[in-house]
């Protein structure tokens, strides 16, 4: 699956993303891209398109689930970048 950005922007990363993260991202950001922001519709689109969260493996969401997930998400890359520096 090609990456959802260069390599550049990703350089400060501490690890790559799974591919479950990777993903939730591309199904992020077709979702903001049609100008959708708010969480309650976030979650009915990921919902409808059986996007399978990276660490639940759940395929229903709610906007605690999806709060959750990305918190976790966030947490894992910040140990990663920590014990690993920039580039994953």
């Amino acid at each position: 699956m090609p990456r959802p950005h260069s390599d550049l922007a990703r350089q400060s990363c501490g690890r790559d993303l799974t591919a479950e993260e990777a993903a939730l991202a591309v199904a992020l950001e077709r979702i903001f891209a049609t100008g959708t922001h708010d969480f309650a519709i976030v979650v009915e689109r990921l919902t409808a398109d059986a996007v399978v969260a990276p660490l639940s493996g759940a395929t229903t969401w709610t906007v605690d689930l999806l709060e959750a997930e990305l918190t976790a998400i966030n947490a894992s890359h910040d140990e990663a970048y920590a014990a690993h520096g920039f580039g994953a």
